[in-house]
């Protein structure tokens, strides 16, 4: 396989993906010079980006024609293999060798380490880059990337990555980067779960709830969710944190999935995986991943 210098401005780069997180950071990646073209299935999510600058395509095929990079920013990892393996769209059959596909959706680990086999029999490279840090952070381009693959291929992608991340950790082999996504969700989604609790238990013993999350925020208590998401989402009502309900669950199942092929007893992964997938039954995968808490204080469950 070729070894390409580092992509740099103005390389042509392939963006799978203009939803809530893709297309703020595509349009940083613009703001760096890179020629950005872009696809997304909803044409309004096309026009969004056009409108920003970049360049919006009506195919994913017509999208990574002459790319010296491919960014995937799908719900999950067997959407990023159906778009670039099979069926008619079978978009590696249009990339050169030695081009990178970089996966930056929340994946399954396991899976993106067979994806990045069966890549490599093309001549194809794959890094896993997801990133955390919300839309707010992917508007500012202050995310934290998690990075897994070869150290090579790393290297080659930095510039990119910078251009959308303030942080950016190697964490190791293809699928490390996707693995500490999942986990790092898993830790964000019991710290969630345990805030909103707590807050219900307070209310009904009388404490006041905003003076609960003060407390809790200069406490051992302290978590992400205390500090950006109760009082704003959660207190006020408004559950509009913009990442979905059913994306956090998929991720709790790809970290329980994780142990059990890893053989790791965890059983708290394992009841927060099955709480967030009875939510999401209830609920719908749509509904904001805050929603947890009218989940958790419906009258079936609270009494």
């Amino acid at each position: 396989m070729p070894n390409p210098e580092p992509i740099v401005p103005p390389a042509r780069i392939a963006l799978l993906g203009l939803g809530r997180m893709g297309l703020p950071m595509g349009t940083n990646l613009h703001r760096a010079g890179f020629e950005v073209i872009g696809f997304d299935p909803v044409a309004a999510a096309r026009e969004a980006f056009a409108a920003a600058g970049g360049t919006s395509v009506a195919s994913a095929r017509d999208a990574v024609v002459d790319a010296q990079a491919v960014i995937t920013m799908l719900p999950d990892g067997k959407m990023v293999r159906a778009a670039l393996l099979d069926g008619d769209t079978c978009l590696a059959d249009l990339l050169r060798p030695g081009t990178l596909v970089i996966d930056m959706s929340s994946s399954a680990p396991v899976g993106t380490g067979e994806l990045a086999r069966d890549l490599g029999s093309r001549g194809l490279a794959l890094i896993d880059a997801p990133v955390s840090g919300g839309v707010r952070r992917a508007v500012d381009g202050s995310l934290a990337a998690m990075v897994g693959g070869k150290s090579d291929d790393i290297e080659r992608a930095r510039g990119l990555l910078a251009a959308m991340s303030a942080s950016i950790f190697v964490t190791g082999g293809i699928g490390s980067g996707h693995a500490m996504k999942a986990l790092n969700n898993y830790v964000s989604a019991v710290g969630l779960v345990a805030a909103c609790e707590a807050v219900r238990i307070g209310g009904r013993f009388g404490l006041d709830p905003q003076i609960m999350v003060d407390i809790l925020n200069v406490s051992t208590g302290r978590n992400n969710s205390t500090e950006t998401k109760m009082k704003p989402f959660v207190l006020s009502g408004s559950y509009a944190a913009g990442f979905s309900l059913g994306l956090m669950a998929k991720d709790l199942r790809t970290a329980q999935e994780l142990a059990e092929h890893l053989g790791v007893h965890a059983p708290m992964a394992d009841a927060c995986a099955d709480l967030w997938a009875a939510a999401m039954e209830e609920m719908g995968g749509a509904a904001d991943h805050t929603e947890i808490d009218r989940y958790l204080g419906s009258s079936r469950r609270a009494g």
